[in-house]
C-alpha cells in the first residue's frame, strides 16, 4: 500500500506541473444510467487530477455527464434498453446514435475514446473507430467471464487500455492474452453512505424505528417494475401477514417516476400500508432490516451499506431463454460473483414468486441469519479495492494520454 501511494503521490506531482497550454479532446460514450454515473465521476476526476490540463469532453450522454458540461452528441437517455425484442424495436434509434458517434470522431478526431461499460453497443464502436486509428479506453470491462467470452477477440485488437472495477477480472483476461488491462477498484468503493440514519429516515417517512423495515428494490428500468414489482407485492402481501410488524417501502430507482409504481400498484388491493421512497435509495437500504433488490449495481450498494438481501431478476420468457443459455458463471448477484460462491441466495425468472421471496425475506429478519450476512457482507468491501476508483482511472488515463505524444488540440 505504501508503494502505491507513493507511486500515486508521484503521479500527482507530475500531472501538476502539466503545460498550461495542454488540451486533450476526449470522447466519452455512455448508454446506462450506472454508466452516467461512473463516467461522470470520472470527468470530475479528470479534472481534478490534471487541474493544469485542459479537457474538452464529448459524446453520448446521461444527465449526470451534461451535469458536468460534457458535450452531447447523443442522448442517451433513451438507449438504456435490454433485451432482443426492446433492442429490435428501437434498431433505427441505436443504429442513428451508432453513425452520429462515429461521424462526431471523424470530424473532431479526438485523442481517445472512453468507452464505459454498455458492450452490446461500446464494442462495435471500439472496432469501427479503432480501425480508423483513433486510441481507444475501456472502462468498467464488460462481464465476458459471464457471457459471450469470444468478444474477447474485439477486445484483444481494438481497446488499447482496459480498466477493471473488478478484482478477479485482471487475472481472467491476463490469462487468455491481455496484458493492457488495470484494476482500478469499483467506483463504489468508499463512496456509498448514507446521508442520515435509521432513526432520522424513519421519522421522514412515520416508520417506527423498533420495527423490521424491508425495502424492495425492483430495477431502473421500465421492464423492469412491469416484471419484478408485481411478485415482490405479493411477496409483501404473505409477509405482513406472517409479520404484521413488517414495514414494507417500494425505492423507486432514480431514472423511474412514482408514477410508474403508483400505476402498478393501482392495478391491485393491497391491505398493507406501502412507503414510496424516491431519492433516498442508500438510507432507505441503511435503514432496511432487509430488502430484495434486482441484480445489477444496487446489489454492491446493499452490500457496502450492509444490508441483508434476496437478489431477484425476472425478464421476458424469449430474452431468457434466449440469452440465459449463453451465461456461464454459476452466479448472477455481483455479490456472489465477487464472492466467489452464494452469499446472498438469488431468486431469478420463475423462481421469483411471491412465496419463495417472501420465505427468504423471513429467514433474513432472524437475528442470527440477519447478523451472519451482514459479517459476510463486510468482507466484501475489502475485495472491491480501496476508495478512489475513480481518481486512479483518471491518473491511468492520463498517463496513457501523454505517452501517445503531443495532444491533438493545444
Amino acid at each position: 500500500m505504501l508503494a502505491r501511494n507513493f507511486e500515486n503521490a508521484v503521479t500527482d506531482r507530475l500531472l501538476l506541473f502539466c503545460s498550461v497550454s495542454e488540451t486533450y479532446r476526449l470522447m466519452v460514450v455512455v448508454g446506462e444510467p450506472s454508466g452516467d454515473a461512473h463516467a461522470a465521476a470520472l470527468v470530475r476526476a479528470l479534472r481534478s487530477t490534471a487541474p493544469r490540463i485542459n479537457f474538452e469532453f464529448f459524446g453520448a450522454t446521461g444527465p449526470l455527464m451534461r451535469k458536468e458540461q460534457v458535450e452531447t452528441i447523443v442522448n442517451s437517455d433513451s438507449l438504456a434498453i435490454m433485451g432482443i425484442v426492446e433492442v429490435g424495436r428501437v434498431f433505427p434509434r441505436f443504429l442513428r446514435a451508432f453513425r452520429e458517434l462515429k461521424d462526431a470522431a471523424l470530424v473532431r478526431k479526438p485523442d481517445a475514446v472512453i468507452l464505459v461499460d454498455w458492450p452490446e453497443f461500446n464494442l462495435r464502436l471500439a472496432s469501427a473507430l479503432h480501425r480508423r486509428g483513433f486510441k481507444v479506453i475501456y472502462y468498467i470491462s464488460p462481464q465476458l467471464w459471464a457471457w459471450r467470452s469470444r468478444r474477447i477477440k474485439t477486445i484483444k485488437r481494438h481497446v488499447d487500455l482496459m480498466l477493471a472495477i473488478l478484482p478477479f477480472e485482471v487475472e481472467w483476461y491476463k490469462a487468455r492474452g491481455v496484458d493492457h488491462i488495470e484494476f482500478v477498484g469499483h467506483p463504489l468503493s468508499g463512496e456509498v453512505h448514507a446521508r442520515y440514519g435509521r432513526e432520522e429516515f424513519c421519522r421522514k417517512h412515520n416508520l417506527a424505528p423498533s420495527k423490521p423495515v424491508v425495502a424492495l428494490l425492483p430495477g431502473s428500468r421500465h421492464k423492469e417494475l412491469i416484471r419484478i414489482l408485481p411478485p415482490m407485492l405479493d411477496a409483501v402481501d404473505q409477509l405482513v401477514r406472517q409479520r404484521p410488524d413488517v414495514q414494507p417501502l417500494i425505492v423507486v430507482a432514480p431514472s423511474r417516476r412514482r408514477n410508474e409504481v403508483i400505476g402498478i400498484l393501482s392495478a391491485r388491493s393491497l391491505k398493507p400500508p406501502l412507503t414510496i421512497v424516491e431519492h433516498e435509495t442508500r438510507e432507505a437500504l441503511a435503514a432496511a432490516d432487509a430488502a430484495a433488490v434486482a441484480s445489477g449495481t444496487a446489489t454492491l450498494e446493499a452490500a457496502l451499506l450492509g444490508t441483508p438481501m434476496v437478489i431477484v431478476y425476472k425478464e421476458s420468457s424469449i430474452n431468457w431463454h434466449t440469452l440465459g443459455r449463453l451465461i456461464t458463471v454459476d452466479h448472477y448477484g455481483l455479490v456472489n460473483l465477487i464472492a466467489g460462491k452464494r452469499l446472498v441466495t438469488e431468486l431469478m425468472q420463475d423462481e421469483l414468486t411471491g412465496e419463495r421471496l417472501c420465505e427468504e425475506i423471513v429467514r433474513l429478519l432472524d437475528p442470527v441469519q440477519n447478523q451472519k450476512m451482514r459479517s459476510q457482507l463486510h468482507a466484501i468491501k475489502n475485495q472491491l479495492g480501496e476508495s478512489e476508483a475513480s481518481e486512479r482511472a483518471a491518473r491511468s488515463i492520463v498517463t496513457f494520454l501523454r505517452a501517445l505524444g503531443s495532444p491533438t488540440v493545444g
